[in-house]
């Protein structure tokens, strides 16, 4: 048997063992076994909209703390970069600008805002120069609509993250959704990122923890869908009289009173759609016992905002930050290894921990 090992019965599965939120080497090994070969968010399109555009970024600052570029190129192709040069390893763009051509300040190496190799100086008696290898980097990009998504060691194809979100909210005319930073947010949460990730995934906890959301959505009528086999959805119905999706009859849920899609794709991505557009949350690991929260807000229909499940978003950021942050502090104690689950209410939790064992086993 392997060291992780959840039983697909959920009647009989314990959870997973609780070194992997307080076990450095285990945490070391994640960056490698899980977030390496997994999807990413970058952003949106309109990071880098026009010819020239340059926008440098780190992938999962401190944790991956891999330096990449968006660049839009002459053209009006749209290209995901290293931002190491090939020669020495600087850092060649240090802020969003406009450029035609890509120079490192360190010894002058040029790159296309494609990233092929231009040209270099004092390297003419070199021989086999240039190469392929002299040319930046290209990480896998993957777009659906305005979002971009990589993953710097690709072990998987996108289609086995994201498919099943696509179809089931398709009709969402997501080119019309615009980032709101006003709304957007980043917060510090002193726990794993995984006790973040798999309390997201169960709403057993909503009656006890979030009072304002209860009284909006039917808990009695919240639903869980695995998608498999790296994603799931929490489906929340509108109590009477709340604001809900004025569904087509295209959507696979019409008929029903729609108060929140709440997507979660492996390993750490949240899509929470509502009535007025979507909240992006990425959980990114920064230590063993802590992450970092990030909301980034697209509305589509401001007159929908501050109301039914899509309101009150930061309050019930904070109750969450409350327990979970409760629960790090509780899986470090000697007595605690595994517990089990609600057959009815932790389904998506259950699903969360068997994808954790099947990569960490890897």
């Amino acid at each position: 048997m392997s060291k992780y090992f959840v039983d697909p019965d959920i009647a009989k599965a314990k959870t997973i063992d609780a070194d992997f939120y307080t076990s450095v080497e285990v945490f070391e090994q994640c960056k490698e076994k899980i977030f390496s070969p997994s999807w990413q968010f970058v952003g949106h399109d309109g990071l880098a909209a026009e010819k020239g555009d340059v926008y440098p970024f780190t992938l999962l600052q401190n944790y991956l703390d891999e330096p990449l570029l968006l660049t839009r190129d002459k053209t009006g192709a749209l290209n995901l970069l290293s931002n190491v040069c090939t020669h020495r390893g600087n850092l060649i763009a240090d802020k969003a600008c406009k450029l035609s051509n890509l120079k490192c300040r360190y010894h002058g190496r040029m790159f296309g805002l494609d990233g092929h190799f231009i040209s270099m100086p004092e390297f003419k008696e070199l021989e086999n120069f240039p190469s392929k290898e002299d040319d930046l980097p290209k990480p896998d990009l993957f777009r659906w609509s305005q979002w971009l998504f990589t993953a710097i060691a690709p072990g998987y194809g996108h289609e086995l993250f994201f498919r099943d979100m696509m179809e089931r909210v398709g009709w969402m005319p997501f080119d019309d959704f615009k980032f709101d930073p006003s709304m957007s947010r980043v917060f510090n949460v002193k726990a794993n990122w995984a006790l973040y990730c798999e309390n997201y995934l169960e709403g057993f906890h909503i009656p006890f923890v979030h009072a304002g959301l209860n009284a909006v959505i039917d808990y009695g009528e919240y639903a869980t869908e695995l998608f498999f086999p790296y994603s799931s959805l929490q489906l929340g119905l509108a109590r009477s009289g709340e604001d809900c999706f004025d569904l087509p009859e295209s959507s696979p849920d019409f008929g029903k009173k729609v108060a929140a899609y709440y997507f979660w794709v492996f390993p750490n991505m949240m899509f929470n759609f509502y009535p007025w557009g979507v909240s992006v949350n990425l959980v990114e690991p920064v230590a063993l016992g802590e992450c970092r929260v990030k909301f980034f807000s697209y509305v589509w229909d401001a007159s929908k905002l501050n109301k039914g499940a899509g309101a009150g978003l930061d309050r019930v950021e904070k109750e969450d930050e409350e327990i979970v942050e409760n629960v790090q502090k509780g899986v470090r104690s000697r007595y605690y290894k595994h517990g089990r689950y609600s057959v009815t209410r932790e389904q998506g939790t259950h699903h969360f921990h068997r994808i954790l064992a099947e990569f960490m086993n890897k």
